[in-house]
């Protein structure tokens, strides 16, 4: 009985496995229904219009009704493309105020209106890169200066601000704020300045300026000045130019001339090295030889500094005074490389020769010491670089006017000086020498008017 009691569980287990086995061999079991019929939704999703309401059946058909109509209108603009595409509807521009609102936020300091930079901004990197380009300086007319005492500077100059960054509002008053009444003022984070800028500690104000014209500048300091020029012929490192400007500017020169071959004078590296020379007298680059006599007084004395440092040569000037003219070669200072656009004709080796003596041949130029007197009417001086030197175009007029080649005595086995250094010692002997000039001269004018 036993035996037949456990065949006939067994016969049951055994239809019961076959009818929940189904083709695919795999087995389904009826707690796992039970399972699923007890859970509950994790979060109910309703129309935008109706959150966390239950539609009735009436609503649910105006909604209907509603998408319906939205999508016959834009089936209408598919058909009919040469409508009206300046008109929107009224959320379109209720979205679009939303945008405008969280990109640019305005504020204003002491009726001034200033905006705040949003995310993802790239006015500052985009303008800061051009000003750093002399190609797109010069194309584009901008200029980049930074700092609180270089924009003060241009400001008193009438230089023309466009753009403005500043990291906080403290920053922006220290400017003065009535002459930036017409720039854009941007409001930036310190760190979006100190990414872009070229000093280890930033300021904090950056300013993109118009190219400034010398005629229309205001100077104030030309009370102090003496008829005294500087001509600037192949300074192609910013850090030399820079200091010579600003010695220009102590010396009390009237004006700076820089000829094509000098490095641009609005770089950021010559405008740091200046300390706001460029906007204390007139500065005019990129000067042909023909425009640099244009700028300088009628009755006016060229000399050029002499950079070679041999006392040999200077006592034996007078003995070969009466020799003919030399080569420009034989000047340790002057450049006698062929312009790379000159155009270049061939001669026979007799007359090649001639023709080289009588291009690169250049006048007599006397040598005197530094401290000799030089400077005796409007007197303009020439500096050349260190690597290049003076062109030639520099001792023909110096030749021209009755100039010298100035020399400064140095120790034996050194070289020379510094381009800057040897300008500035130059600068403040001819100021001196003026000055002196003019004491004398205003003495007898007195004496002759008490007579």
């Amino acid at each position: 009985m036993a035996a037949y009691v456990r065949s006939v569980f067994c016969l049951f287990s055994l239809q019961r496995n076959a009818f929940l086995t189904r083709g695919n061999g795999f087995r389904v079991e009826s707690k796992r229904y039970v399972r699923g019929l007890k859970r509950k939704p994790v979060k109910v999703l309703f129309p935008e219009t109706e959150k966390g309401k239950i539609l009735q059946p009436s609503q649910i058909q105006a909604v209907e009704v509603s998408i319906k109509r939205k999508e016959s209108k834009i089936r209408s603009k598919e058909e009919d493309p040469g409508g009206d595409i300046f008109t929107k509807s009224k959320s379109d521009v209720q979205s679009a105020a939303k945008q405008s609102n969280v990109t640019v936020t305005k504020d204003q300091i002491e009726g001034i209106r200033f905006e705040r930079a949003f995310p993802g901004d790239q006015r500052l990197s985009r303008l800061v890169s051009v000003a750093r380009s002399r190609r797109f300086r010069e194309h584009q007319g901008k200029i980049l200066l930074e700092g609180k005492r270089l924009i003060c500077d241009a400001l008193d100059a009438g230089a023309k601000p466009q753009m403005v960054f500043f990291s906080t509002v403290d920053r922006l008053r220290e400017l003065p704020l009535d002459k930036l009444k017409r720039s854009t003022l941007v409001k930036v984070k310190f760190e979006d300045i100190k990414i872009w800028s070229d000093l280890v500690a930033p300021q904090g104000v950056i300013a993109i300026f118009s190219r400034p014209d010398p005629s229309q500048m205001k100077f104030t300091d030309t009370g102090h000045s003496v008829p005294l020029s500087l001509i600037c012929d192949n300074i192609r490192d910013p850090g030399n130019l820079g200091t010579i400007l600003r010695c220009a500017v102590a010396a009390g020169c009237h004006n700076v001339l820089l000829t094509k071959g000098c490095v641009d004078a609005w770089e950021p590296k010559v405008l740091r090295a200046a300390m706001g020379a460029h906007f204390r007298l007139p500065i005019y680059p990129s000067l042909d030889w023909d425009d640099i006599e244009n700028h300088l007084p009628k009755l006016v004395t060229v000399h050029v500094a002499d950079s070679c440092c041999e006392l040999d040569r200077i006592r034996d000037a007078p003995i070969n005074a009466s020799h003919k003219p030399s080569k420009a070669g034989d000047y340790g200072w002057v450049n006698t490389k062929h312009n790379k656009n000159m155009h270049i004709e061939e001669y026979d080796s007799d007359s090649d020769s001639d023709s080289e003596d009588e291009e690169l041949s250049s006048p007599r130029v006397d040598t005197k010491l530094y401290y000799e007197d030089w400077a005796q009417n409007p007197t303009a001086l020439v500096i050349g670089g260190e690597t290049h030197g003076l062109n030639l175009q520099a001792v023909q007029l110096a030749g021209k006017t009755a100039g010298r080649r100035l020399f400064i005595p140095v120790v034996p086995e050194v070289d020379s000086l510094n381009t800057a250094m040897a300008a500035s010692i130059l600068l403040f002997e001819g100021r001196k020498q003026l000055l002196k000039l003019m004491e004398t001269s205003g003495s007898k004018g007195k004496c002759k008017a008490e007579q």
